[in-house]
């Protein structure tokens, strides 16, 4: 084993589910440094979260995020700037390690990068993207698979489809395994909040991304607005997932008449005190699905980008949420593109709400679901194979 004990590790990551996995991550590698007596440095792209995790953040990239073909238009530039930052940076101060986080198009630029200019760094992918299920063609999977030394898989079905292309494969489990531990249980999380032992509690989880203000909350909103006619003990709580969001959300609630509360900083208590969510695509679903929340899952884009993708690439996945993925079956309702209206919304939604049996298939499905996401201390796993790949690479240097 190497003399070395002085350590840089740089994370590229971007959005905000991204800066919450690299987060978990962060305190896991400082963790373990501190037990085996490494001097560890942390530099990335990121978020407020993985600064607070103990980051070097040289730009935060969690609000420059998308999906689509028209909704990528207005980020590209910021995207290629924060890029060309990451690789003046990566020129000057070579790290010992880089690990890639989801994000596939930057992150694929800046471990091309590396991988031409810094061969003696070795590249990990963590929650790499997931091309095992959407993937038009072998080519995105090439391009990652040749990028990296070694992957980090979080689903089985993930670590089966790289291993039978040849890329390097360890099974970690899914890191929100590791983060529902600190949440509170429902009685804390309804008392924390205020919440009335008679009260219908719905999560309202419209967007992350600046473009899910535009396609997913008017349809969400529109179906609460129909729910609260229905239901006259209902009360929404929309988690905030950036600041720079609020006063369009405020001035949504205002417009559809909402009886709604929007809280920051407290999204583990709204989602663990709920009786339901009607959310957008993305891992809020999973977190939900540990939580045991029966959940409405909608995904739209503009409608240029979806005739595109269905029509000329002839874009087919089963499923979009992560709850159905790890199963390859119906878990939860997804409500696609044009099925994703005010109407369906409202449906699913009180079929989850009143029919208990209804209730208990979700439950059921979301315990076989929980069952092949890995036990408890995956980011401790995970960090475990990073100073792995960090010591065998350093060894002799």
């Amino acid at each position: 084993m190497s003399q070395k004990t002085k350590f840089t590790i740089f994370i590229s990551t971007g959005e905000v589910s991204g800066d919450l996995q690299g987060a978990l991550l962060i305190e896991a590698l400082k963790r373990q440094a501190l037990e085996v007596g490494l001097d560890l440095e942390i530099v990335a792209l990121g978020g407020s979260r993985m600064a607070a995790s103990g980051a070097t953040l040289i730009q935060d990239t969690t609000a420059i995020g998308s999906v689509g073909i028209l909704e990528t238009l207005p980020f590209i530039l910021p995207t290629l700037q924060v890029q060309q930052v990451a690789k003046q940076y990566l020129k000057q101060h070579p790290p010992d390690l880089l690990v890639l986080i989801d994000y596939m198009e930057p992150n694929l630029a800046i471990g091309n990068y590396v991988r031409r200019n810094l061969p003696q760094v070795p590249i990990l992918f963590y929650i790499a993207p997931q091309v095992w299920v959407w993937s038009l063609g072998d080519k995105n999977t090439k391009r990652i698979i040749s990028v990296t030394d070694q992957i980090l898989a979080i689903f089985p079905e993930e670590a089966r489809y790289f291993q039978e292309r040849g890329a390097s494969v360890s099974f970690v489990g899914h890191p929100l395994i590791d983060r529902i531990q600190a949440f509170p249980n429902r009685e804390l999380a309804r008392d924390k909040l205020g919440i009335e032992s008679d009260q219908v509690a719905i999560a309202l989880i419209p967007a992350s991304r600046h473009q899910e203000l535009k396609y997913l909350l008017p349809v969400i909103f529109q179906a609460a607005q129909k729910i609260q006619q229905q239901i006259p003990n209902a009360h929404f709580w929309i988690p905030l997932s950036l600041e720079v969001y609020r006063h369009k959300i405020e001035q949504a609630i205002e417009q559809y008449g909402l009886r709604a509360t929007l809280v920051a900083n407290q999204t583990p208590e709204v989602l663990a005190a709920v009786d339901l969510a009607i959310t957008k695509s993305g891992t809020v679903n999973l977190e939900l699905a540990l939580l045991d929340i029966p959940q409405v899952v909608i995904y739209r884009v503009h409608p240029f980008t979806a005739w595109v993708g269905y029509k000329l690439l002839k874009f087919s996945i089963p499923f979009m949420s992560p709850p159905n993925l790890v199963l390859m079956k119906e878990i939860v309702p997804e409500l696609q593109q044009t099925k994703a209206t005010p109407e369906n919304i409202v449906r699913e939604s009180l079929e989850l709400l009143l029919n208990q049996n209804r209730r208990r298939q979700v439950l059921a499905g979301y315990q076989e679901m929980r069952e092949l996401l890995g036990d408890v201390g995956v980011c401790d796993r995970a960090a475990q194979e990073i100073f792995k790949l960090l010591t065998v690479n350093t060894s002799g240097m």
